[in-house]
């Protein structure tokens, strides 16, 4: 008996995460298509043939309602997707002039150096990219238990990856900061220890890196389409049973250091 499968991506109104809904939903899937906005979300939603979800996933409630949501309707979860995640916090105070204006991106690069980095601004981030990705594990792990050759997709970024940027001829090397980099580290150090809570479990989970890629998240100014950035973690979630777990890859399925 086939069973379609029951997806859950967050942060799927936009960007990647829509791009990674809208294969699913191609591949048969029923789609649940989480956004922190509902509107946006029930608007991505419709596009797509998916389901809108409400869930911010620094709010406990707000994960909790959406996780209840799916059991009542489904019973049990298939796939998760952590797609949702920010960069900064300062771009959403900033006007388009200085977004475009080279000076404010050194600035902001500047700016999240050790010495330099906004506490609170560091706290803000990690919330998403570090606690909200752990609390939506938490929370969508008894539905996955139930689920059918359930996996996880936790979408990271190369930038996070320590083996690569200790490295002084990195090309990422100098850019390497507290802020958004070393989040997605925390982030990545949060996969390994699911990955390794989950060993022997009928649970695989896989750590992908879309790469540069031009999204709100960098002001578009990535130099891959968000297309061919989504190309590896759409690869990754259409997986079958047999597919690999454990892994960290980038686009077609290299591996990316820890």
């Amino acid at each position: 008996m086939t069973h379609s499968r029951i997806a859950l991506v967050t942060g799927a109104n936009q960007g990647v995460g829509y791009e990674v809904a809208k294969a699913l939903v191609a591949d048969g899937a029923t789609v649940y298509l989480g956004s922190r906005d509902y509107g946006r979300g029930a608007v991505a939603a419709q596009q797509l043939g998916a389901i809108p979800i409400q869930i911010d996933i620094t709010d406990a409630a707000s994960i909790a309602a959406a996780a209840e949501r799916i059991r009542s309707e489904q019973g049990r979860l298939d796939l998760l997707v952590n797609n949702a995640g920010i960069s900064n916090t300062r771009r959403a105070a900033a006007s388009p002039e200085q977004l475009a204006d080279p000076r404010f991106l050194e600035e902001y690069a500047n700016a999240g150096t050790a010495s330099r980095a906004s506490l609170d601004e560091m706290r803000a981030v990690w919330d998403v990219n570090v606690f909200g990705t752990l609390a939506v594990y938490q929370a969508m792990l008894p539905l996955l238990r139930d689920g059918v050759d359930a996996r996880i997709v936790n979408v990271s970024s190369g930038l996070g990856s320590l083996t690569a940027n200790a490295d002084p001829d990195s090309p990422y090397h100098s850019m390497f900061g507290v802020i958004y980099p070393a989040s997605k580290a925390a982030e990545n150090a949060v996969t390994l220890a699911i990955m390794v809570e989950l060993e022997g479990t009928n649970i695989k989970v896989n750590l992908v890196s879309p790469g540069f890629t031009a999204t709100n998240l960098n002001n578009f100014t990535g130099t891959e389409t968000v297309e061919d950035g989504s190309r590896e973690v759409i690869r990754v979630a259409l997986l079958g049973p047999d597919g690999p777990s454990g892994t960290f890859t980038r686009w077609e399925g290299a591996p990316i250091p820890w």
